[in-house]
């Protein structure tokens, strides 16, 4: 552990803030926060957490930083962000054990969080050079009209951990070519990896003569997070984490009429017709409902399969349970590792026990696995007579609800049953059944697939949901114009004032 945190440059510190390299605040005053390797139960090291005042000051840089980064041509602000991509491609392994380490998901998961991090800093360097407008034909003679964008400010980014750095990056390699600067506040739970990637984000910025631009504060919640979403030097809160605090969120930022972009729940779903590649379905269905143990935004939480395939399915999903190693995370061959923390095992089980009341039946699993760890559990495969209240809600655990439909327009009516819409899938080898579940009358979701799973998005295309899910778009397609402003421009080049609509004033 220590040879892991030396090679990150992570140690017991005091500083719960930074602004840029060599420019770490140490807070006096803060309060501690540990951070606590989820697999062993053992603490990782301490930090100093910002107060109110260490705040202020990172805001006070963030946004003097902004009236400079603005003025730099975006190609050349692309160019960070391509040496931001390369310093990570050196810290690829050690981060993602970091990762690891401190969240719990599978070593493999966790470097694969760092090669999402690379991919959207290839993906924001050509960005940094298609950052398009319209041109549109005025009414008037002689006038051009067009559109641009301009960097909107400082933002706010603050995120979950599950993705402790990934979603990060999705906001800050793109804010950045944008020509927004940015305060990040992590999850309390995992403030070392943000620390690290303040480090490598510090050199980078360094190498390049800047400071302010990417800037981090470690505090609580309801310190730090609420000052963030009430500050109006802040045009955007970006927030990933529970309908519940989003929905706070999106109340506190409106009342400023800030900005916000919400990635919050998802209770997703795969959908598994008649026809359907079976092989294929239960990789998806593993992957989508065990990754991460069950702590994805987009985890598979429910399965809805057609009558006549349900028995054979089901078994076999059983059978593939059964297969499922659990262990240390940083092993190889181990595919689920721990949940987070306590509380997560504690949700998980009295979700079970409100699962039998309802009528459900336990096909396999159920059973915390105390000789592993505190904070081990078997993922769990539940069947459901029917998509109950607790089916409708998103338990952050490895519970996979299995649900039998009849026709399609059945499957898709229990799908967007749901108070949640962020992705969604289908298996089926008939072209028919899945436009139909692509149409406007099918899948809800801001995530829809076909014959693959729920999880594993790609950054080329935006990333969000509809409903309870929030409606933000993060990462690749047009997700960029959520951190700049719009302006629209008319250019008179003739030597006459006509008016727009005809309108004819004085002479």
């Amino acid at each position: 552990m220590k040879a892991l945190l030396d090679k990150l440059q992570i140690k017991a510190v005091n500083a719960g803030a930074c602004t840029g390299y060599d420019r770490w605040i140490f807070v006096q005053n803060g309060k501690e926060r540990v951070s606590y390797n989820p697999t062993t139960g053992e603490p990782i090291a301490k930090v100093i957490q910002a107060t109110n005042k260490t705040y202020d000051s990172v805001v006070c840089q963030a946004a003097d930083a902004f009236n400079r980064w603005r003025t730099v041509p975006a190609p050349q602000r692309g160019q960070v962000i391509r040496d931001l991509g390369n310093a990570l491609r050196e810290f690829k392994e050690p981060l993602g054990e970091l990762v690891t380490l401190e969240m719990g998901k599978i070593k493999v998961e966790g470097i694969g969080e760092v090669q999402e991090m690379i991919d959207i800093c290839d993906f924001a360097v050509g960005l940094s050079r298609q950052l398009y407008g319209l041109a549109m034909h005025s009414e008037r003679p002689n006038h051009r009209m067009y559109e641009q964008w301009h960097p909107l400010g400082p933002i706010g980014i603050i995120t979950a951990f599950n993705f402790p750095v990934a979603v990060w990056s999705w906001n800050a390699a793109i804010a950045a070519v944008c020509g927004d600067t940015m305060v990040w506040k992590p999850s309390p739970t995992t403030p070392l990896t943000a620390i690290a990637i303040q480090h490598i984000v510090n050199q980078v910025m360094a190498d390049h003569g800047l400071e302010g631009v990417f800037n981090l504060i470690i505090g609580e919640n309801q310190v730090i997070g609420e000052q963030m979403i009430n500050d109006t030097r802040l045009p955007l809160i970006s927030f990933t984490g529970s309908i519940r605090v989003g929905r706070y969120v999106a109340e506190v930022v409106a009342r400023r009429l800030g900005r916000t972009l919400l990635e919050l729940g998802g209770n997703n779903a795969i959908i598994v017709a008649k026809d359907a590649n079976l092989d294929l379905a239960v990789r998806a269905i593993l992957f989508g409902s065990v990754g991460t143990a069950g702590q994805r935004c987009t985890t598979t939480r429910r399965v809805i399969l057609h009558k006549d395939i349900a028995s054979e399915l089901t078994n076999r999903l059983v059978t593939a349970y059964q297969q499922v190693s659990i262990g240390n995370p940083l092993e190889n061959g181990i595919l689920m590792g721990p949940l987070v923390n306590e509380n997560a095992v504690q949700t998980m089980m009295a979700a079970l026990e409100t699962a039998k009341a309802q009528g459900g039946k336990i096909l396999y699993g159920g059973n915390r696995l105390p000789e592993k760890g505190a904070n081990f559990v078997e993922p769990t495969l539940v069947k459901m007579p029917e998509q109950t209240s607790l089916v409708g809600e998103e338990t952050f655990a490895p519970i996979l609800y299995l649900m039998e439909y009849q026709t399609i327009e059945e499957a898709v009516a229990i799908h967007n049953g749901v108070h949640q819409g962020l992705s969604s899938a289908i298996f089926t080898t008939n072209l028919l059944t899945a436009e139909q579940f692509l149409s406007a009358t099918g899948s809800d979701c801001g995530i829809a697939n076909v014959n693959i799973g729920t999880s594993g998005a790609e950054i080329g295309g935006a990333f969000g949901g509809e409903k309870e899910t929030g409606g933000g778009r993060e990462s690749g397609s047009d997700a960029w114009k959520s951190y700049m402003r719009r302006q629209t421009n008319t250019i008179n080049w003739s030597s006459e004032l006509p008016l727009a609509q005809g309108i004819q004033f004085g002479d």
